[in-house]
């Protein structure tokens, strides 16, 4: 049995396109991988660790915000949570340039004395970082920042929407 030209054609343009689709997802994986970690602290805001954020979730003490893409948000994200997309083209570090950033700050809430938990992926989510420092810039008293993020909410395996 021969196989047609134009079949082993399409078979070889579907492989190649394969090859290039696990490249191209390895080199995002290893470039998130390669991020360097948040500071530990941010001056006016309080780190709080997963099990903390699950009790002011308990107590309805607090209003989660999720700074990941809505892609990510809609894979999974702490129940209730809002999500404000945080786009960052600036680097990661201390004194970044949230110019070169798209972030929208009226999508917090306008009560800038509640208690807001913000949260992007983990210790090399600069996203939740970022957004932290601008809100406390911009007035907000009471920011609290999970830094270990959404990963260590969903690794001690609190609920999930």
């Amino acid at each position: 049995m021969q196989i047609s030209k134009q079949f082993r054609m399409l078979f070889g343009a579907i492989v190649k396109a394969g090859v290039i689709s696990i490249f191209c997802f390895s080199v995002l994986a290893f470039a998130e991988d390669t991020k360097p970690d948040t500071p530990k602290t941010l001056e006016g805001v309080k780190v709080v660790s997963a099990v903390e954020a699950k009790a002011l979730f308990d107590k309805k003490g607090a209003a989660f915000i999720d700074f990941r893409s809505a892609i990510n948000f809609g894979k999974g994200h702490i129940p209730g949570a809002t999500v404000v997309p945080y786009k960052e083209k600036s680097e990661f570090k201390v004194g970044f340039d949230s110019a070169k950033d798209s972030f929208d700050i009226k999508k917090l809430p306008s009560d800038k004395s509640i208690t807001l938990i913000f949260y992007s992926d983990g210790p090399n989510g600069w996203k939740s970082y970022k957004a932290a420092y601008l809100a406390q810039k911009a007035g907000y008293k009471k920011i609290m920042w999970l830094r270990d993020g959404f990963k260590a909410w969903e690794a001690n395996k609190y609920p999930m929407e």
